[in-house]
């Protein structure tokens, strides 16, 4: 994909909305550096950190700043059942690639349930909730083939086998390869691995750029694999 094709070439703070720092989320250091510094996005990006570190509330405002809804779905989805979400999309400016696609779909894991409820009542797509959380997962990216723009997962693991989590990145692809941009986050080597992607990782630090044999999460998995005895004696 040309780079000046991205739906979205690089995320800061709008110059019309600033935030003050001290507030949450943006007293988070990788919620902070991404407003002091902004963020240049390539076709695919991953985010990965602790829990807690600000990843689902950056991919969510980012979601939110596009025009998506924060519980999931589409630019056009109009569900809501509870508002969770915090503020940080309203002092976001995301810079388009010039005659990019517009379009856009959410995938988050924690609001999946009420999502497939809401695409039942307006009568879209496949029952998924006849469906094993990780084949809807995967269906309810596949009978989006068509919808070209930008693409936004929340930990979409949580749903997923390590062959779901393949399946996945398979699918991704193919929407790369039609003009679609990807950004992730993530606590699985598995999708960390997503080939061509940009990966980041938030902390205490901020955000940095980081090579997949170096993420803290590629390293303890490793570590653990090896001997998970070394883990598990200390939970006793």
């Amino acid at each position: 994909m040309r780079r000046g094709a991205l739906p979205v070439e690089r995320v800061e703070e709008s110059p019309y909305a600033r935030a003050e720092r001290g507030r949450w989320p943006m007293s988070l250091a990788p919620v902070r550096q991404l407003l002091d510094e902004g963020l240049d996005l390539g076709p695919v990006t991953v985010l990965t950190g602790e829990n807690g570190a600000g990843k689902s509330t950056i991919v969510e405002a980012l979601a939110a700043a596009y025009g998506m809804n924060p519980e999931g779905g589409s630019t056009g989805a109009m569900h809501s059942t509870r508002a969770t979400e915090s503020a940080l999309a309203e002092h976001l400016a995301l810079r388009r690639g010039p005659g990019s696609a517009r379009r856009g779909f959410f995938l988050r894991a924690e609001t999946m349930h009420g999502f497939y409820t809401y695409l039942e009542e307006v009568g879209v797509g496949a029952p998924l909730h006849e469906r094993s959380h990780g084949e809807s997962f995967l269906e309810l990216v596949e009978e989006r083939h068509f919808l070209q723009g930008l693409w936004v997962l929340d930990e979409p693991e949580s749903a997923l086998s390590m062959s779901g989590c393949l399946a996945l990145i398979a699918l991704l692809r193919q929407q790369i390869a039609q003009g679609s941009q990807v950004v992730l986050s993530t606590h699985s080597p598995v999708l960390a691995a997503f080939p061509g992607a940009d990966l980041y990782e938030l902390g205490d630090w901020g955000i940095r750029s980081v090579a997949y044999d170096d993420l803290d999460l590629v390293r303890a998995w490793r570590v653990f694999l090896d001997d998970p005895g070394r883990f598990l004696r200390h939970l006793d």
